[in-house]
Protein backbone atom coordinates (compact mmCIF):
# COMPACT_ATOMS: atom_id res chain seq x y z
CA UNK A 1 0.00 0.00 0.00
CA UNK A 2 1.15 3.49 -0.85
CA UNK A 3 -0.47 5.99 1.49
CA UNK A 4 -0.09 9.76 1.35
CA UNK A 5 -0.48 11.82 4.50
CA UNK A 6 -2.05 15.21 3.76
CA UNK A 7 -3.54 18.17 5.57
CA UNK A 8 -3.40 21.84 6.41
CA UNK A 9 -0.06 23.37 7.29
CA UNK A 10 0.78 22.79 10.95
CA UNK A 11 -1.73 19.98 11.40
CA UNK A 12 1.03 17.54 12.34
CA UNK A 13 1.47 15.51 9.14
CA UNK A 14 5.13 14.71 9.74
CA UNK A 15 4.44 13.63 13.32
CA UNK A 16 1.68 11.31 12.12
CA UNK A 17 4.00 9.94 9.40
CA UNK A 18 6.71 9.17 11.97
CA UNK A 19 4.26 7.58 14.42
CA UNK A 20 2.69 5.46 11.65
CA UNK A 21 6.09 4.39 10.33
CA UNK A 22 7.29 3.25 13.75
CA UNK A 23 4.05 1.38 14.46
CA UNK A 24 3.96 -0.31 11.04
CA UNK A 25 7.52 -1.44 11.56
CA UNK A 26 6.53 -2.86 14.96
CA UNK A 27 3.77 -4.76 13.15
CA UNK A 28 6.30 -6.53 10.95
CA UNK A 29 6.19 -4.34 7.87
CA UNK A 30 9.20 -2.99 6.05
CA UNK A 31 8.44 0.71 5.79
CA UNK A 32 9.49 3.24 3.18
CA UNK A 33 8.90 6.88 4.09
CA UNK A 34 8.97 9.27 1.14
CA UNK A 35 9.66 12.88 2.09
CA UNK A 36 7.68 14.81 -0.52
CA UNK A 37 7.43 18.05 1.47
CA UNK A 38 9.78 20.57 -0.09
CA UNK A 39 9.82 22.88 2.95
CA UNK A 40 9.96 20.79 6.15
CA UNK A 41 13.55 19.68 6.68
CA UNK A 42 13.32 17.74 9.95
CA UNK A 43 11.59 14.48 9.05
CA UNK A 44 14.82 12.47 9.14
CA UNK A 45 15.36 13.44 12.80
CA UNK A 46 11.80 12.52 13.69
CA UNK A 47 12.44 9.07 12.26
CA UNK A 48 15.61 8.65 14.31
CA UNK A 49 18.19 9.20 11.57
CA UNK A 50 21.28 11.35 12.08
CA UNK A 51 21.28 12.80 8.57
CA UNK A 52 18.94 12.93 5.56
CA UNK A 53 19.42 11.00 2.31
CA UNK A 54 20.72 12.77 -0.78
CA UNK A 55 17.56 14.02 -2.57
CA UNK A 56 16.39 12.08 -5.61
CA UNK A 57 16.32 15.43 -7.44
CA UNK A 58 20.11 15.25 -7.55
CA UNK A 59 19.92 11.82 -9.19
CA UNK A 60 18.27 13.49 -12.19
CA UNK A 61 20.67 16.44 -12.24
CA UNK A 62 18.54 19.01 -10.43
CA UNK A 63 15.30 20.78 -11.25
CA UNK A 64 16.46 22.24 -14.57
CA UNK A 65 17.54 18.87 -15.94
CA UNK A 66 14.58 16.81 -14.67
CA UNK A 67 12.75 16.31 -17.96
CA UNK A 68 15.89 15.44 -19.93
CA UNK A 69 17.42 13.18 -17.27
CA UNK A 70 14.24 11.20 -16.57
CA UNK A 71 14.51 9.71 -20.06
CA UNK A 72 18.21 8.91 -19.88
CA UNK A 73 19.62 5.64 -18.51
CA UNK A 74 19.23 5.59 -14.72
CA UNK A 75 17.14 3.78 -12.17
CA UNK A 76 14.47 6.50 -12.42
CA UNK A 77 14.11 5.90 -16.16
CA UNK A 78 13.09 2.29 -15.58
CA UNK A 79 9.44 1.26 -15.76
CA UNK A 80 9.67 -0.47 -12.38
CA UNK A 81 11.67 0.62 -9.33
CA UNK A 82 12.49 -1.37 -6.21
CA UNK A 83 14.43 0.13 -3.32
CA UNK A 84 17.39 -2.13 -3.89
CA UNK A 85 17.90 -0.44 -7.27
CA UNK A 86 18.59 2.98 -5.74
CA UNK A 87 22.20 4.00 -5.09
CA UNK A 88 22.84 3.90 -1.35
CA UNK A 89 23.41 7.63 -0.92
CA UNK A 90 19.80 8.31 -1.94
CA UNK A 91 18.32 6.49 1.04
CA UNK A 92 18.96 6.05 4.75
CA UNK A 93 17.95 2.81 6.46
CA UNK A 94 17.81 1.04 9.79
CA UNK A 95 15.78 -1.80 11.30
CA UNK A 96 13.36 -2.16 8.41
CA UNK A 97 12.77 1.60 8.03
CA UNK A 98 13.92 3.47 4.92
CA UNK A 99 13.74 7.19 4.16
CA UNK A 100 13.89 8.66 0.66
CA UNK A 101 13.72 12.40 -0.03
CA UNK A 102 12.49 14.06 -3.22
CA UNK A 103 14.06 17.51 -2.74
CA UNK A 104 13.80 20.85 -0.93
CA UNK A 105 13.57 24.53 -1.77
CA UNK A 106 16.99 25.71 -0.61
CA UNK A 107 17.34 29.30 -1.77
CA UNK A 108 15.40 32.35 -2.91
CA UNK A 109 14.48 32.70 -6.59
CA UNK A 110 15.29 29.08 -7.47
CA UNK A 111 11.85 28.60 -8.95
CA UNK A 112 8.72 26.69 -7.97
CA UNK A 113 8.46 23.19 -6.56
CA UNK A 114 6.57 21.78 -9.57
CA UNK A 115 9.53 19.64 -10.78
CA UNK A 116 9.61 18.00 -7.35
CA UNK A 117 5.94 17.14 -7.75
CA UNK A 118 6.65 15.57 -11.14
CA UNK A 119 9.49 13.53 -9.64
CA UNK A 120 7.31 12.43 -6.70
CA UNK A 121 4.55 11.34 -9.07
CA UNK A 122 6.84 9.37 -11.37
CA UNK A 123 8.86 7.76 -8.59
CA UNK A 124 5.75 6.62 -6.73
CA UNK A 125 4.11 5.40 -9.94
CA UNK A 126 7.09 3.16 -10.73
CA UNK A 127 7.77 2.06 -7.16
CA UNK A 128 7.09 -1.65 -6.69
CA UNK A 129 6.36 -2.88 -3.17
CA UNK A 130 6.53 -6.38 -1.77
CA UNK A 131 3.66 -7.79 0.31
CA UNK A 132 5.43 -6.91 3.55
CA UNK A 133 6.25 -3.33 2.49
CA UNK A 134 4.35 -0.09 3.10
CA UNK A 135 5.12 3.30 1.59
CA UNK A 136 4.10 6.35 3.63
CA UNK A 137 4.39 9.70 1.85
CA UNK A 138 4.76 12.97 3.78
CA UNK A 139 3.05 15.45 1.47
CA UNK A 140 3.42 19.21 1.37
CA UNK A 141 0.74 21.26 3.14
CA UNK A 142 -2.50 22.02 1.36
CA UNK A 143 -3.74 20.64 -1.95
CA UNK A 144 -1.29 21.76 -4.63
CA UNK A 145 0.15 18.25 -4.95
CA UNK A 146 -3.21 17.16 -6.34
CA UNK A 147 -2.77 19.70 -9.13
CA UNK A 148 0.61 18.11 -9.89
CA UNK A 149 -1.01 14.67 -10.03
CA UNK A 150 1.08 13.12 -7.26
CA UNK A 151 -1.90 11.24 -5.84
CA UNK A 152 -2.48 9.46 -9.14
CA UNK A 153 0.49 7.30 -8.10
CA UNK A 154 -0.82 6.22 -4.68
CA UNK A 155 -3.81 4.17 -3.53
CA UNK A 156 -4.72 5.58 -0.10
CA UNK A 157 -4.99 9.05 1.43
CA UNK A 158 -4.89 9.88 5.13
CA UNK A 159 -6.01 13.41 6.00
CA UNK A 160 -4.68 14.90 9.25
CA UNK A 161 -7.33 17.11 10.84
CA UNK A 162 -6.87 19.32 13.90
CA UNK A 163 -9.60 21.28 15.74
CA UNK A 164 -9.76 24.58 13.76
CA UNK A 165 -12.59 24.65 11.20
CA UNK A 166 -10.13 25.60 8.46
CA UNK A 167 -8.41 22.24 8.97
CA UNK A 168 -11.76 20.51 8.53
CA UNK A 169 -12.42 22.50 5.35
CA UNK A 170 -9.01 21.60 3.91
CA UNK A 171 -9.73 17.99 4.84
CA UNK A 172 -12.98 18.17 2.90
CA UNK A 173 -11.17 19.55 -0.14
CA UNK A 174 -8.54 16.79 0.03
CA UNK A 175 -11.25 14.14 0.38
CA UNK A 176 -13.13 15.49 -2.64
CA UNK A 177 -10.01 15.76 -4.80
CA UNK A 178 -8.85 12.25 -3.91
CA UNK A 179 -12.29 10.77 -4.49
CA UNK A 180 -12.52 12.66 -7.76
CA UNK A 181 -9.52 10.78 -9.20
CA UNK A 182 -10.86 7.42 -8.10
CA UNK A 183 -9.05 6.85 -4.79
CA UNK A 184 -11.42 4.77 -2.66
CA UNK A 185 -9.32 4.64 0.51
CA UNK A 186 -9.65 8.17 1.91
CA UNK A 187 -9.69 8.54 5.68
CA UNK A 188 -9.16 11.20 8.33
CA UNK A 189 -7.15 11.03 11.54
CA UNK A 190 -7.71 13.64 14.25
CA UNK A 191 -4.63 15.21 15.80
CA UNK A 192 -3.79 17.49 18.74
CA UNK A 193 -7.31 17.04 20.14
CA UNK A 194 -7.65 18.57 23.64
CA UNK A 195 -10.72 16.69 24.92
CA UNK A 196 -13.24 13.95 24.21
CA UNK A 197 -15.88 16.61 23.65
CA UNK A 198 -13.85 18.25 20.88
CA UNK A 199 -13.09 14.81 19.40
CA UNK A 200 -16.81 14.00 19.28
CA UNK A 201 -17.61 17.32 17.59
CA UNK A 202 -14.86 16.83 15.02
CA UNK A 203 -15.97 13.27 14.26
CA UNK A 204 -19.58 14.40 13.82
CA UNK A 205 -18.53 17.25 11.51
CA UNK A 206 -16.44 14.92 9.36
CA UNK A 207 -19.07 12.19 9.29
CA UNK A 208 -21.62 14.75 8.04
CA UNK A 209 -19.18 15.42 5.22
CA UNK A 210 -18.95 11.66 4.44
CA UNK A 211 -15.34 11.43 5.69
CA UNK A 212 -14.48 8.33 7.71
CA UNK A 213 -12.37 8.87 10.84
CA UNK A 214 -9.91 6.04 11.54
CA UNK A 215 -8.21 7.41 14.64
CA UNK A 216 -7.74 10.21 17.14
CA UNK A 217 -4.48 11.48 18.63
CA UNK A 218 -5.18 13.50 21.73
CA UNK A 219 -2.95 16.34 22.88
CA UNK A 220 0.18 14.64 24.19
CA UNK A 221 2.82 16.61 26.11
CA UNK A 222 5.39 13.94 25.19
CA UNK A 223 4.97 14.85 21.53
CA UNK A 224 5.66 18.52 22.16
CA UNK A 225 8.57 17.75 24.47
CA UNK A 226 10.14 15.43 21.92
CA UNK A 227 9.60 17.97 19.14
CA UNK A 228 12.05 20.33 20.86
CA UNK A 229 14.71 17.70 20.12
CA UNK A 230 13.31 17.02 16.65
CA UNK A 231 12.32 13.49 17.66
CA UNK A 232 9.12 11.48 17.84
CA UNK A 233 8.33 9.60 21.08
CA UNK A 234 8.42 5.82 21.09
CA UNK A 235 6.09 5.50 24.06
CA UNK A 236 3.16 7.34 25.57
CA UNK A 237 -0.47 8.07 24.80
CA UNK A 238 0.04 9.01 21.14
CA UNK A 239 1.92 5.77 20.45
CA UNK A 240 -0.99 3.71 21.79
CA UNK A 241 -3.50 5.77 19.82
CA UNK A 242 -1.60 5.48 16.55
CA UNK A 243 -1.64 1.70 16.98
CA UNK A 244 -5.45 1.74 16.97
CA UNK A 245 -5.45 4.00 13.92
CA UNK A 246 -3.02 1.79 11.98
CA UNK A 247 -5.02 -1.33 12.86
CA UNK A 248 -8.11 0.38 11.45
CA UNK A 249 -6.29 1.46 8.28
CA UNK A 250 -4.91 -2.02 7.64
CA UNK A 251 -8.33 -3.56 8.21
CA UNK A 252 -10.04 -1.11 5.83
CA UNK A 253 -7.38 -1.75 3.21
CA UNK A 254 -7.57 -5.53 3.68
CA UNK A 255 -3.93 -5.80 4.75
CA UNK A 256 -3.35 -8.02 7.77
CA UNK A 257 -0.08 -7.31 9.57
CA UNK A 258 2.73 -9.72 8.52
CA UNK A 259 3.90 -10.51 12.06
Amino acid sequence: MKISVCGKGGSGKSTIVALLANEARANGYRVLVVDSDESNSGLFRMLGFDYPPVPLMELVGGKKNLQRKMGQPSVLAESRIVLEDLPTQYLVQKDGLTLVGIGKILQSLEGCACPMGVLSREFLKKLALAKDELAIVDMEAGVEHFGRGVETSIDSVLVVVEPPLESVNVGQKIHDLASGIGIKNVWAILNKVPSEEIAARLKMELQERQIEVVGCIYFDADIFSSSLDGRTPVRGVAVREIKEALDCILERAGLPAPR
